[in-house]
């Protein structure tokens, strides 16, 4: 429990308990407005109690991470083809999230030396577009 006063956990549980009081005030005052009148103050009243629940839940859950933090960590074992080594079905185990892979990209080398004649056609367009930016592709003159 000590891991629950800390005074990042003691800045948590303020805020947790400014936000949902004032949430529920908030709601209360929605009802207030409702019951005078105020059609559109009816779905706000139960707006801000979902809130402030939603609060407790963030609050709840953050602190039963904190308390479970102790517990180490299970290391999963490479399984093959879905089995375990004594042939029986492997448990199953958390997905390991790794550092992406940088590829390179190395502009492709036309084959055989031949150029392709539409192809340099249209690279030759599309350099035309980028330099006149504002044409249209019908003011192509080739």
């Amino acid at each position: 429990m000590k891991r629950l006063w800390t005074p990042a956990w003691i800045a948590r549980h303020v805020a947790s308990v400014v936000l949902v009081v004032a949430f529920l005030a908030l709601g209360w005052w929605q009802i207030s407005r409702a019951a005078g009148g105020n059609t559109l103050s009816w779905a706000y009243a139960f707006e801000w109690p979902i809130f402030a629940g939603f609060v407790v839940f963030v609050w709840w859950r953050e602190a039963r991470h904190t308390l479970r933090g102790d517990e180490p960590q299970r290391r999963a074992e490479p399984v093959v083809d879905g089995e375990s080594a004594v042939g029986e079905a492997a448990p199953a185990t958390r997905p390991v999230v790794r550092r992406p892979v940088r590829v390179t990209r190395v502009p492709a080398v036309a084959q055989g030396g031949e150029d392709d004649a539409d192809l340099a056609a249209y690279n030759r367009y599309l350099s035309w577009l980028n330099a006149n930016p504002g044409a249209r592709p019908g003011d192509y003159p080739g």
